[in-house]
């Protein structure tokens, strides 16, 4: 990238950002600006450019989650969190761990509405080892939205011949059963695209429902999601020039009853089937040109979570019983094809007053098994202090671990696109952590420094003169810094952040030239958001990132520097209450930038839209 270019567009999207003091000086209309959908707190713009809103992408700027896209993140993105890869990271609904056993690519293919969800949490440390299930560094928690009788319709048009639709309704019933209130929600969605570079074409849609029964203190949820998408992209998976396509066809049905006398003290049981499709094409001018990747998995699980509080103390707790199983084409090797997991943690604590405030201890452990490898116990510490002025001060220690997926156990060693290696075992990952959390003159702050030792990571390699990926066990050492500042007033919302990470990594006996995921990371990245409410039924929404990433002899355009910008202009007029309407740009700059090594960037993109509320 031409540093001068890189300078400028730095200084512009700071400005942007930094100019809500001028338009804190335009007058306001008596007409309240009703509050916009609102998914994720930490990033300005809550629905995309090039396609319906999908939980990930109320994380594509989230300070401490990176979305790496091939394409748009809701085709297909690596969700990653403190420098882990794609395959450390969980995504947890209710009380349910949720998995793909065949790749953690899908991880994130949840058909589920953003609308119906609760903004998400990022659990780390300690607390993703005492929540998580089956993800060794950080999960992505959400919880069920309770539903209200409202609606929207949105319709949108963009560059790249896009046109998209999205209807949501929720219910609620007037008579109450068993004292308890009836309500129940649907959502439609579907979106069309040729893409920013030819063969970037997508078709996507779901169709999701959600029946709740809701009561003083509790809440009962019954989804059932279905969702479907093909998209293509060059070098979508691969670096060599081809390009390729891929089909998902993703189900789930789950249940979640959840229990409370308050937001701390809770009980929660949890059921899911999901079902996953997925054919992969490596030159879609040829399918089945190169051993077709055809593969189905199911899983059927059941869980159970809940801090309970007595006198004195209390008890958090987290179990899990899942079974998964997958039928391929080209994930034969090896000699199962199902897998039994189980989890189990329980961290009790105990709090007192001290001279310098209130002092809360941790101390558990985490149980995980499987019945197809060793199992693992990890301990899980913390020591937290909060002053009386507010202040939270914490130091904690907290082992996980987890399994990896059947793509790197049953893929060919010897021959193919994706080479597995039926000797992977059980991952193993020791966190130690400080950090700060306050409140001051209506900013948020939130500062953590941590050191975390990865043992047996499995990450996919590349070697000169060798035309495949390979699945490799990598020891690593990741050192990081996380702030994360969010300043709130009633014209404007603000959130910063600034990461850092360094990473020292052994492969042992492997030659390995590159690497697609584990050393695919930023080693400096800085994000500002902002939310202004311009006055007039006016609101403009604008992400910001820079980040330096780690070099990688894959990556093949945009060098290791990005300015990526997504911004959004919302006018809801005051003489048609509920109407929106919407002009919105995503990379702004046309950034070339390769979030995954060797996978070309989305260009700028645009769309206008309108939206409904009821």
């Amino acid at each position: 990238m031409n540093m001068v270019g890189l300078i400028l567009r730095i200084i512009v999207a700071v400005l942007l950002t930094a100019a809500h003091p001028l338009w804190a000086q335009i007058p306001d209309e008596t007409y309240e600006l009703p509050k916009l959908s609102v998914y994720s707190v930490q990033v300005a713009n809550q629905t995309p450019v090039a396609t319906f809103a999908m939980p990930v992408s109320g994380l594509q700027f989230e300070p401490r989650v990176d979305v790496q896209a091939r394409n748009l993140a809701e085709g297909q993105a690596d969700v990653a969190i403190r420098g882990g890869i794609f395959e450390n990271t969980g995504f947890k609904l209710g009380a349910l761990g949720l998995h793909d056993p065949q790749t953690g690519h899908y991880f994130a293919e949840l058909p589920v509405a953003p609308a119906m969800l609760t903004t998400p949490r990022v659990l780390t440390g300690a607390d993703n080892a005492a929540g998580g299930f089956n993800a060794q560094v950080g999960s992505v928690a959400y919880g069920w939205r309770p539903i209200s009788a409202r609606g929207e319709l949105s319709l949108a048009a963009g560059s790249d011949d896009l046109h998209r639709q999205s209807f949501y309704q929720g219910f609620v019933a007037a008579d109450k059963v068993a004292g308890r209130t009836l309500a129940a929600d649907v959502d439609l969605a579907r979106s069309q695209s040729d893409g920013s570079v030819p063969f970037g074409d997508h078709m996507f849609k779901r169709i999701a429902g959600r029946v709740q029964l809701a009561g003083e203190g509790s809440q009962t949820d019954l989804f059932a999601g279905w969702q479907e998408k093909f998209f293509g992209w060059p070098n979508l998976y691969t670096p060599f020039g081809f390009n390729e396509t891929e089909f998902l066809k993703t189900e789930l049905y789950a249940f979640n009853h959840r229990a409370w006398t308050s937001p701390e003290n809770y009980w929660q049981v949890g059921a899911y089937y999901r079902r996953n499709y997925d054919d992969y094409e490596f030159n879609r001018a040829v399918p089945g040109a190169s051993n077709p990747f055809i593969h189905t998995t199911r899983v059927r699980a059941l869980a159970a979570d809940g801090r309970q509080e007595f006198a004195g103390w209390a008890l958090a707790y987290n179990v899990q019983f899942l079974r998964d199983s997958i039928e391929s084409t080209s994930l034969t090797f090896g000699p199962y094809r199902t897998r039994d997991y189980f989890k189990i943690s329980v961290v009790p604590e105990i709090a007192t007053d001290t001279d310098n405030g209130r002092l809360t201890l941790r101390a558990g452990a985490a149980y995980d098994d499987t019945d197809r490898d060793d199992s693992a116990l990890s301990p899980v510490l913390e020591a937290a202090l909060r002053g009386s002025s507010g202040v939270r001060y914490y130091a904690q220690y907290a082992e996980s671990s987890q399994v990896a997926t059947y793509t790197a156990l049953k893929s060919n060693p010897a021959a193919g696109l994706f080479r597995g290696n039926q000797n992977l075992g059980r991952e193993s990952s020791r966190n130690l952590e400080a950090g700060v959390e306050f409140a001051r003159a209506g900013w948020t702050v939130q500062a953590a420094i941590f050191h975390r030792q990865d043992d047996d990571l499995v990450d996919w390699t590349f070697r000169q003169g060798v035309t495949a990926r390979t699945a490799n066990a990598v020891d690593i050492d990741t050192t990081g810094l996380e702030l994360v500042a969010i300043y709130n007033t009633q014209r404007y919302d603000l959130i910063l952040s600034y990461a850092c990470l360094k990473k020292d990594a052994h492969y042992g006996a492997a030659t390995v030239d590159a690497s697609f995921y584990a050393l695919n990371f930023p080693r400096h990245r800085l994000t500002a958001a902002l939310v202004a409410r311009l006055g007039r039924g006016f609101e403009l929404r604008l992400d910001n990132e820079y980040r330096v990433q780690e070099e990688n002899l894959l990556r093949t355009a945009g060098g290791d520097e990005a300015v990526l910008t997504s911004a959004g202009l919302y006018w809801l007029p005051a003489s048609v209450r509920g109407l929106e309407i919407s002009l919105r740009v995503d990379n702004l700059w046309d950034d070339d930038f390769q979030e995954v090594p060797a996978v070309p960037a989305a260009h700028r993109q645009f769309a206008g839209g309108v939206t409904w509320h009821w």
